[in-house]
């Protein structure tokens, strides 16, 4: 039987042999995204963590809107080499952590979680308490979450590995009774090789400290 690889060498290898605009989940601009965080009302110099950033787009869009505290997040080194020589010059304007969510502790809050494509991916109970644990960890108490994860109609499966699928009430829930959500929205993502893929995503604040 071969021997079960790590999640870093899994994602590792898939940055490895494809293109940033070859993924399954690019997008040309992360304009859901930005707007939800938009919407949230937050000043330029809020510090948002963008987990699973990898090669997304996300970082280059907010440091365009003006945004100064922002951090990317991923489990494989290998992609963040690469957005981090896609952005050039202005790699050094974010911070860069390659870490497993559910085990790292980044050791600040943030007044911002982003996460398109990782919670879907945590398919055991284990794995979600660990996730949800570091979100509440990592989140200061009156911050935002914006969790974009498959839909209803969303695939089970995903570069290889088993997905989950969610709708809006039960991630609500087990982000627990301290979020309550401001937006949801169903949204048909076009994959590069024409495939649609249901994604669910939710705008969630967390409940200010007394």
């Amino acid at each position: 039987m071969a021997e079960k690889i790590s999640a870093e060498a899994h994602w590792d290898g898939v940055y490895a042999q494809r293109d940033p605009t070859e993924v399954s989940w690019y997008e040309p601009a992360p304009e859901i995204s930005l707007a939800l965080i938009e919407r949230t009302g937050l000043g330029r110099d809020a510090a948002i963590l963008d987990v699973g950033g990898g090669t997304s787009g996300l970082a280059r869009a907010l440091l365009r809107d003006g945004y100064s505290d922002v951090t990317v997040a991923d489990i494989s080194a290998g992609s963040l080499r690469q957005a981090q020589t896609a952005l050039g010059a202005e790699a050094g304007l974010v911070g860069w952590v390659q870490a497993d969510v559910r085990t790292h502790d980044f050791g600040r809050r943030y007044e911002l979680w982003h996460d398109r494509g990782v919670f879907h991916f945590m398919v055991s109970a284990a794995d979600r308490d660990a996730y949800l644990e570091a979100l509440r960890r990592a989140l200061r108490p009156g911050g935002h979450a914006v969790l974009a994860t498959f839909g209803p109609d969303g695939p089970t499966r995903c570069s290889g590995l088993p997905a989950r699928r969610y709708d809006a009430e039960e991630l609500l829930r087990l982000l627990g009774g301290e979020f309550h959500a401001i937006a949801t929205r169903l949204h048909e993502h076009t994959t590069p090789s024409g495939e649609r893929q249901q994604f669910l995503y939710l705008l969630a604040h967390r409940t200010p400290d007394p």
